[in-house]
């Protein structure tokens, strides 16, 4: 009996910026087309995640956007550098660039190309990762990359460098990243046809002995010729960070910000170009600071009219002239409510403290104040004037009083729900539907009504009542995490990710938004910020069981194995309902519950299986990548008890048989193998995993019927 040759691959799971120195860096990006499809393992045996919703890689546009990767960076806060030095908004800024660059209405960046790092993520290693090999490996020559970096920049004998996380003063050169091999990555490793550096170097005074801005500026405008350059004053100027500007920014990054979202679309096409955003961006901060503060661009050989954004929504004609911009101070009557301009959420006002929003258009704006359970305040169309601040005061102030009938009928709806059969769900959903007959802004009714038609596999409706929920209380965020989990169903991969966003950027610490932003990039085969987000909900709900097995296959597919099968295992105790331990399994009913997780409440009891199998074959995996078969053999046994169907499952275990048998030249082993090679084939005769069962069934043939 002859021995064969099996190889052993990854498998990709169908589960698939004190007024200190800020230094922020913008390169264009990549664009709007399908993320590249990550390398296959070359064991043709891989299996590929659930692929990308059509609607999200293929929207359609009225320009040409190239494909776009992004890297935003912010520092705000430096362990090693004295109390003056420390920033206040950097990360704040990289958090607003961050939602710009994913949003339909900004950058228009697929959520998984932007890679974004902040604070303690910063370190040099990290920093040179990220430039050095992340974006040279994944952008091409017709591509767009945009680079943002708010935080500190610093002069040592004669040269300029970034500023990590753990830059150390005594020793700069070693620990800060130069400037002069940014230009050299930027220009030369990092593709693309549409490149921008942007910075803003912000000086209060020398941290340094050597500090000087116009060294610095110097340094950042003249990185490599093939770039656009922006910097955020000239020679010797000091730049700034306020709170002043939209509830607290670096100056410079609030109107580049702001331009990118279509303010600087000054011919009224939706198209924010490269000379629009560096014309808008000079105008407003020198007017901001009284001309203390002026930008200045350096075109190199770059179309002046590359796209650094695109707004359909600003599409509104030519001007005849360029405007002179406006501003809008707005106040309001209590704490907490959120501000809406012409659709978009622009911060937070309170009642000691108003929020400033300059750069705007002349002309109407659509303003709205919100606080969940209250009547807004709007919207309502305001003026903006040329050159003047115009105050807005928002009076949210009524309390909206549920009507007793339609209360009922919500927690007769919820009673329902809670049953969990397709009966069930059907008399929820009338009860819900009588409750908002009743009361037609009832938002909570809303959203139990998009779950529970999430649960019935009505998608459409599902989405509409999401949609009307989060209209009637644009802050219900409980809303938008249940929205974002039907969208984690249908595949609407960016889209989820976007509505987490807005949870996640409301409050750092909502580990069911966390958990749910995992499951999308890892879906998306953005292992490392599913890992990062999986990271967080972890440590912030460490019971939810569905954090660790979606941390556990971001881990896998980085080749950390043991931290993989770790986490596997912290699933499988967490789920286990076999234990008796009820609090083991209260996330996972808890999750559905709250309508979020994997697929429907309405095939719980089959999601319990696929995932524990799936967690299983993850160990398996794990343990067979690193030739552990022997160890391997029982979970991939295991997962089959649960998924008996599962068609990696198989053709894994086949794979392990042999390999076994090749060991101890066992015919029982290469016959066992045989068997899950041909339930593959029975599976789905049309895979490339059945194509090579079928070969590995003929050798097992014949090495069976080989003298031994």
């Amino acid at each position: 009996m002859r021995g064969i040759s099996v190889g052993c691959r990854t498998r990709v799971t169908l589960l698939a910026a004190s007024l200190a120195g800020i230094c922020c860096l913008l390169i264009g990006t990549q664009a709007q087309s399908a993320p590249q499809e990550p390398a296959k393992p070359d064991d043709a045996a891989s299996r590929d995640l659930k692929p990308v919703h059509p609607a999200e890689t293929a929207p359609t546009m009225a320009v040409d956007i190239p494909r776009s990767y992004a890297l935003v960076i912010g520092v705000a806060h430096y362990p090693n550098l004295p109390v003056s030095a420390q920033l206040q908004f950097a990360v704040r800024d990289a958090d607003e660039m961050y939602t710009t660059l994913i949003s339909p209405e900004g950058g228009q960046f697929p959520p998984e190309h932007v890679h974004k790092l902040v604070d303690g993520q910063v370190t040099l290693a990290n920093l040179r990762r990220e430039l050095e090999q992340w974006l040279p490996s994944v952008t091409q020559p017709n591509d767009r990359v945009m680079i943002y970096f708010a935080g500190h920049g610093f002069i040592s004998n004669g040269k300029a460098f970034l500023a990590p996380y753990d830059i150390d003063l005594k020793n700069i050169a070693p620990t800060a990243y130069p400037m002069s091999t940014l230009g050299e990555v930027v220009g030369r490793a990092i593709k693309g046809k549409w490149k921008v550096l942007i910075t803003d170097a912000c000086h209060s005074g020398a941290i340094t002995p050597e500090d000087d801005p116009a060294a610095l500026n110097r340094n950042l405008l003249d990185l490599h010729s093939s770039l656009l350059s922006l910097t955020a004053s000239r020679d010797r100027e000091q730049s700034f960070e306020s709170a002043d500007w939209g509830g607290g920014h670096g100056i410079f990054t609030y109107y580049v910000v702001q331009g990118l979202h279509g303010a600087a679309d000054t011919n009224g096409d939706g198209v924010v170009t490269a000379d629009e955003l560096s014309e808008y961006v000079h105008t407003n901060v020198k007017q901001a600071t009284s001309g203390r503060q002026n930008p200045t661009s350096e075109r190199g050989s770059f179309d002046p009219n590359m796209i650094l954004a695109y707004n359909p929504t600003m599409a509104k004609g030519p001007q005849l002239q360029a405007p002179k911009f406006g501003s809008l101070i707005i106040q309001a009557n209590m704490d907490g409510i959120e501000v809406w301009v012409d659709g978009k959420s622009v911060g937070v006002v309170s009642k000691t403290q108003s929020l400033r929003l300059p750069g705007l258009l002349p002309g109407t704006h659509t303003i709205k104040g919100v606080h969940q359970g209250y009547e807004p305040d709007g919207p309502r169309d305001e003026q903006v004037y040329p050159g003047q601040d115009s105050t807005v005061t928002l009076h949210v102030m009524i309390p909206r009083v549920r009507n007793k009938a339609a209360v009922d009928l919500l927690d007769k709806g919820i009673e329902a729900y809670q049953n969990g059969s397709q009966e069930s769900y059907q008399k929820a959903a009338d009860l819900f539907q009588q409750a908002i007959a009743i009361d037609p802004k009832y938002s909570t009714a809303y959203v139990y009504l998009g779950r529970v038609e999430g649960a019935l596999y009505e998608d459409d409706k599902a989405n509409a009542a999401f949609k009307k929920a989060i209209e009637i209380d644009p802050d219900y965020m409980d809303a938008r995490s249940s929205y974002a989990a039907v969208l984690l169903d249908e595949g609407a991969l960016d889209e989820a990710v976007r509505q987490l966003d807005v949870v996640t950027r409301r409050n750092q610490d909502d580990a069911t938004a966390w958990y749910l932003m995992s499951q999308a990039y890892a879906r998306k085969s953005s292992f490392e910020q599913g890992r990062d987000a999986a990271q967080k909900a972890v440590k912030l709900a460490a019971a939810n069981g569905e954090a660790h097995f979606w941390l556990a296959t971001c881990l896998r597919h980085l080749n950390q194995f043991a931290a993989a099968e770790q986490e596997y295992k912290a699933y499988l105790q967490l789920s286990d309902y076999d234990s008796g331990k009820a609090g083991k399994v209260s996330y996972y009913l808890l999750g559905y519950t709250l309508g979020v997780g994997k697929k429907r409440r309405a095939a719980q009891a089959d999601i319990w299986r696929e995932l524990r199998g799936e967690a299983n074959l993850g160990i398996c995996d794990c343990e067979a990548l690193q030739k552990n078969f022997a160890a391997a053999l029982p979970y991939c046994q295991k997962a089959l008890t649960y998924t008996p169907q599962d068609l990696w499952a198989n053709y894994r275990l086949g794979t392990i048989y042999i390999e076994e048998s090749n060991q101890n030249a066992s015919p029982a082993l290469l016959s066992a193998a045989r068997t899950h090679f041909q339930q593959v084939v029975a599976i789905n005769p049309d895979t490339e995993e059945a194509a090579r069962a079928r070969q590995y069934i003929s050798r097992i043939d014949v090495a069976l019927a080989s003298p031994p």
